[in-house]
């Protein structure tokens, strides 16, 4: 028995190919602690034996799998034969009976004579299978549509991080009312038809030692939103504030526009932790203020609605408020959500469990109003959630769900061809195998939160639906191996409940993609991404891909929050950058000479497409040809990086840095380096002229300035 057989019933990798022509052996001992971390032993051969017999006697003995999918045709029934059976019910003993009890109406539905399933709704039921022999078995079964819902005919819009994206109104960083403003006067004004921010999960707070960690993509929570993201004076209760309350909110509206001066006039850094500290002691005092009756109802069905998870997430943020923010730290009962001493620890800070919970319910009330305001402005798509791709091993969802989490693992990527060490973003992976027992309710939880108030979702890493690279604590990226998840049921999830949001999914499927992968998405109606620079015919001749051999089903972009913007990249501000801060490992001159010639080579084939009239050499008319040949292009979404509409060379994030640079700290701004406020940006000469572009694009004529 060996341990390449074990590995491979339980979906563990022994090797990997980083190029199609290369297969590279994960290590033993990355491939026995992925095992571990499944409660696999594979310590010894003997224990390599005795778990392989294990797995094959469970895998012969059981009637069904953890969960099982049936893909439904849309619309009416069709004649004839209806989809076919999973294989997983063909494959049942002769006479097995089985039945399917409906998610809602709670239906009993005979199968067992019936040679295809008939019109089950949609939805994630449970399937249950009596064998001749008596033997049973029971299974979460996934019925969703074949597709997500598909884009407009075709539609524009911005990307931006909302931080970054400061107005007169701010308080230090860009908020939900700048979000709802944006959407608004892009909607009606310039045609747009979505807005891309990223993630707005909630943050770990501040150590009491320390800073937070900026990132919005290493979240406390992927379930909740960040109450720092509200815009206080938005919130009802706040207006009523009378007397020394009231007194002490106007201090903290000085300091606020004390904060914002700073970063738009005086060159400081966007310093999340400061425009909290401004907004909590702002939200405590409104938390006095009784809330009316409408409002009660509200925030007691929003209560309701949410229900253990949400009580679960407050609870952490109050036990992080006495205990600090690791729960690996807290005393050890406290470790653990479901014990006698959390339950009472909730019940002994309930008045600090309500106070979070109730942040949880204004700002899902600020993020409803800003995609009202987006479909109100007359986008067909509105506001496109960012879903990060993982959690912070020490903040709420690992605590709370931490069953599903697998311990001493964390997300990475392999070593390739861009990243010679590979990469360990510290994230604690999801166990695939708990995810199919309780038949993906964590994913199903995470992505109706996601997509409550969102016209579609952007899915980060969604290669990460099919496998993860593991990472086991204490080593190097190189010393991980891939973990397969059930990509089927994964998908199937997610189609549900993007068809029950009415939402798009946008899949970021860039850098190295395992084979099938984008075959697999684009079938069930994921849309990819598609970067210009990174669109060359990599199986050809290395060259630019012309626009009509893009794929359609896409977002196509000049850059990401990761990239260089535009700007930078046509005037080469990039290369420079990374030779500021040390990170280029070629000469100067060699770096910029190579990235010069890429720019060359991608606006040579541009100005012979007629897209760069005068042939170049001027910054704003490049920029804007290269976003007249994403136009040129057959995709169905093109999205235009905010601050590329005013000529800002500056990156929101610099990866492979951490103190060299301010990551997802910095103002949208213009090439000077000057921020720009949201209502510098309405009135931007060098805005409006880069999106005369989309023109055609445009639903109505644009609007007086």
């Amino acid at each position: 028995m060996t341990l390449a057989r074990l590995a491979a019933l339980h979906g563990v990798a022994t090797s990997y190919s980083p190029s199609p022509d290369r297969t590279v052996q994960a290590s033993e001992a990355a491939v026995v602690a992925a095992l571990a971390a499944l409660d696999v032993d594979a310590s010894t051969p003997e224990a390599v034996r005795d778990a392989v017999a294990a797995r094959e006697r469970a895998l012969r003995e059981r009637l069904l799998p953890p969960t099982v999918v049936l893909w439904k045709d849309d619309g009416p029934a069709p004649e004839g034969p209806g989809p076919a059976p999973p294989e997983a019910l063909t494959s049942l003993p002769p006479g097995t009976r089985v039945t399917v009890e409906t998610e809602q109406e709670g239906t009993l539905i005979d199968l067992t004579d019936v040679p295809a399933p008939p019109d089950l709704p949609l939805g994630v039921h449970r399937l249950r299978a009596t064998a001749p022999d008596g033997t049973t078995g029971e299974a979460h079964l996934v019925v969703a549509p074949r597709r997500a819902p598909a884009p407009p005919p075709r539609t524009f819009g911005f990307l931006v991080q909302l931080y970054s994206l400061l107005s007169r109104h701010s308080w230090g960083m860009g908020d939900l009312g700048d979000l709802a403003e944006l959407a608004s006067w892009s909607g009606r004004t310039l045609g747009a038809g979505f807005v891309q921010v990223n993630p707005l999960h909630a943050a770990v707070p501040k150590p009491p030692d320390g800073a937070s960690d900026p990132s919005p993509y290493r979240p406390s929570s992927r379930r909740f939103p960040d109450p720092v993201h509200l815009r206080v004076e938005h919130i009802p209760e706040f207006g009523r504030l009378r007397g020394e309350a009231r007194d002490r909110a106007g201090v903290c509206l000085e300091r606020a526009a004390a904060l914002r001066r700073a970063v738009l006039r005086e060159g400081a850094l966007i310093d999340r932790d400061a425009v909290w500290e401004l907004k909590a002691a702002a939200l405590e005092l409104i938390r006095d203020v009784p809330l009316g009756p409408g409002r009660c109802a509200a925030y007691s069905d929003f209560l309701a609605e949410h229900g253990e998870a949400l009580e679960d997430h407050a609870t952490w943020y109050a036990l992080a408020e006495r205990y600090g923010p690791d729960w690996h730290a807290w005393p050890r009962p406290l470790q653990d959500p479901a014990s006698p001493e959390t339950t009472r620890a909730r019940t002994e800070l309930m008045d600090r469990v309500d106070f979070h919970e109730r942040l949880a319910w204004l700002t899902d009330e600020q993020l409803a109003a800003a995609q009202r305001s987006a479909r109100d402005a007359g986008m067909p798509v509105g506001l496109v959630h960012d879903l990060a791709v993982g959690v912070h091993p020490d903040g709420a969802d690992a605590w709370a769900q931490q069953r599903h989490f697998a311990a001493g693992m964390s997300a990475g990527a392999p070593p390739d061809a861009f990243n010679a060490r590979g990469q360990d973003w510290g994230l604690p992976p999801w166990r695939p195998d708990r995810l199919a027992e309780s038949g993906y309710a964590p994913f199903r939880a995470l992505l109706r939160a996601t997509l409550r108030h969102a016209g579609a979702v952007r899915v980060d890493h969604v290669m990460g639906l099919f496998r993860l690279w593991w990472v086991p604590s204490g080593r190097t990226p190189v010393d991980g191996t891939y973990v397969r998840y059930d990509a089927e049921a994964m998908l199937a999830v997610l189609v549900l409940e993007a068809h029950r949001a009415g939402a798009l999914v946008i899949g970021e499927d860039l850098g190295t993609v395992e084979p099938g992968v984008r075959e697999a998405l684009r079938e069930r109606g994921v849309l990819g991404t598609s970067v210009l620079w990174f669109e060359r015919d990599w199986d050809g001749d290395g060259l630019p891909l012309p626009p009509e051999r893009w794929r359609a089903d896409c977002l196509a972009t000049a850059t990401t929050h990761d990239l260089p913007s535009t700007a930078a990249r046509v005037t080469g501000a990039h290369v420079r950058l990374r030779h500021d801060l040390g990170l280029l490992t070629r000469p100067l001159a060699a770096e910029r000479a190579e990235a010069a010639a890429d720019v060359r080579e991608w606006l040579a084939v541009i100005s012979r497409l007629g897209l760069l009239p005068g042939g170049g050499g001027r910054e704003e008319d490049e920029v804007r040809a290269v976003h007249r040949f994403l136009l040129a292009t057959p995709a169905r979404m093109v999205g235009v990086w905010l601050p590329d509409t005013v000529g800002d060379r500056r990156p929101q994030n610099l990866p492979g840095t951490w103190d060299q640079y301010p990551n997802w700290r910095l103002p949208v701004a213009d090439a000077a380096g000057r921020p720009v406020t949201l209502e510098d940006l309405a009135a931007s000469p060098r805005l409006h002229a880069l999106l005369e572009v989309f023109d055609a694009l445009r639903p109505h004529p644009p609007r007086t300035r």
